[in-house]
């Protein structure tokens, strides 16, 4: 498709070896030499790209660049001058040129400048399209091989950022090779996570949910520095990926990971977080929250408490007491922003987010949020909306003003169900749809993870026949009973309690102020 530049220069005449020079190229030229014709010119012919002169008779280049944005503020611009005034960049900058040039220019140059705004995109996918092409395969021949915990972590950070830069791109296909080898992977990952998933809760693997505090928490608190522990429930890699960008205006990031324990659900997870320990271990010690008639959603009321005792256990003495705010809603969050510098004596802050877990669940339930984020990339989409505008981006904003340490996390992630798999158990099987616990459960071992000797995997047990069942892959549990509609019902919705990489792989993101 052949794209109009329209050349605005009082010293038109001049520039014939140019017009001509680019038009060989492919690209139609046309001209004007006063900023009164330029601004008939693009309201009769719509150019796809101007060369404008700065310094010109009568109306200069500033002057017709603002009439000519105010018809198409679009309208991509390229700033010719003889000057090189810093004063005179930033006024064409700051009414949004896209590129500026300082004359004598020769003719490459300016093709360069033209070909970089008008064949940016295009220039760019085929860029990306034979890098992604060289990532999947080199990708693939990884699976041939031995893979570590930390070879897992290396694929799944580059399939996170694939999967962010391939939004943007029209070749549907590329996109579906990118699911498809996600799904490759994750049905390699299950396996191999718990093939060795016992030899890590003995100290032998990954840093794992009950070290995270010891390990990114605990070095920074010491006399003089405030730290700031954040944890935003069921948020994944590839959303932080989205707001990393915004954060790092503020702070200089440092980046680490940690795979979750099983169930990546937050009364194992969260809990394993904040005591340190396994979930059998929290169990023993909050006998009242893990009966087994008790609420499982009520199984995080003691975070508080497991985290001083988990401080006391490292060997930790806080100057003041330390302080734990559960953010729940809108008024909650305002609340802590407003009232944040208010804490700066505090040693040691926690702060658990719930919106991302709270945005999953209500898109299952809500026919708008399902329309507004049909689909992985969408539902990051909205979460990075959700924190641009909210006041936790508020508070770090203001946070980096002050001298503290903050660590940001989350305690599991969670994985868009598309496959239900079968589950047999009794009517006081768990609910959960990625994880069940009940007596003499039963399930297709090739979906699923069958656990039955829970003690040996640091899971609570509540008698002799106590089993756990947790989803591989992107699989949900339904039951034999109404199998098509629960499998109708729960097809396409964000969970999270099984193995895959997005809900193990997990971010720790360490942040100082700039």
């Amino acid at each position: 498709m052949e794209r109009t530049i329209l050349w605005v220069d009082d010293e038109i005449d001049q520039l014939k070896a140019y017009i001509i020079f680019l038009e060989e190229r492919g690209f139609k030229v046309e001209t004007a030499s006063n900023g009164a014709d330029a601004i008939e010119a693009v309201k009769a012919k719509a150019p796809d790209l101007l060369l404008l002169d700065e310094m010109m008779p009568g109306k200069d280049g500033l002057s017709t660049l603002v009439e000519i944005k105010e018809i198409n503020p679009t309208l991509p611009v390229i700033m010719v001058t003889k000057s090189e005034e810093e004063r005179l960049m930033d006024q064409a900058i700051g009414r949004k040129i896209d590129d500026y040039l300082t004359k004598p220019v020769n003719p490459s140059q300016i093709l360069s400048a033209v070909k970089k705004i008008l064949d940016k995109r295009r220039l760019l996918e085929e860029h990306l399209t034979q890098q992604f092409i060289a990532e999947f395969n080199r990708m693939n021949i990884l699976l041939s091989g031995p893979l570590t915990w930390q070879d897992w972590v290396n694929i799944h950070v580059r399939q996170s950022e694939m999967g962010i830069e391939l939004e943007s791109f029209r070749d549907v296909g590329l996109k579906q090779s990118h699911l498809d080898q996600r799904r490759q992977f994750n049905a390699e990952f299950a396996p191999f996570y718990e093939k060795n998933y016992l030899s890590w809760i003995k100290g032998d693997g990954p840093i794992l949910s009950v070290d995270v505090v010891k390990r990114f928490v605990a070095p920074h608190i010491r006399p003089g520095n405030q730290v700031i522990f954040i944890v935003i429930d069921c948020m994944r890699l590839d959303q932080w990926l989205m707001i990393e960008p915004l954060i790092a205006e503020y702070f200089n990031i440092k980046r680490d990971y940690y795979y979750s324990i099983i169930p990546t659900a937050t009364p194992f997870s969260r809990n394993a977080i904040f005591a340190g320990e396994f979930p059998d271990k929290v169990a023993d010690l909050c006998p009242e929250l893990w009966g087994p008639a008790s609420n499982e959603y009520s199984r995080n009321r003691n975070e508080r408490q497991l985290m001083d005792r988990q401080l006391k256990k490292l060997g930790i003495k806080l100057e003041n007491e330390a302080k734990y705010i559960k953010i729940l809603d809108f008024e909650e969050g305002q609340n802590l922003a407003k009232k944040i510098k208010t804490y700066s004596t505090t040693p040691l802050m926690s702060l658990v987010y719930n919106f991302v877990d709270i945005l999953a669940h209500g898109r299952s339930e809500s026919e708008i949020l399902q329309e507004i984020a049909p689909d992985e990339a969408a539902f990051r989409s909205l979460m990075k909306s959700w924190f641009e505008h909210s006041h936790l981006f508020e508070m770090l904003r203001k946070l980096a003003k002050s001298n503290c340490t903050i660590i940001i996390t989350t305690d599991h992630g969670s994985v868009l169900g598309t496959r239900g798999a079968i589950v047999y158990g009794k009517r006081d099987t768990s609910t959960n749809l990625r994880y069940k616990y009940g007596d003499n459960l039963n399930c297709d071992p090739k979906q699923t993870f069958l656990i039955k000797n829970p003690k040996e995997y640091r899971l609570p047990t509540w008698g002799l026949a106590t089993t756990y069942v947790i989803a591989r892959e992107d699989y949900y549990f339904v039951y034999p009973t109404n199998l098509s509609e629960y499998r109708r019902q729960y097809r396409n919705s964000f969970q999270h309690g099984g193995i895959s990489l997005d809900e193990v792989i997990l971010p720790v993101v360490t942040l100082q102020s700039k």
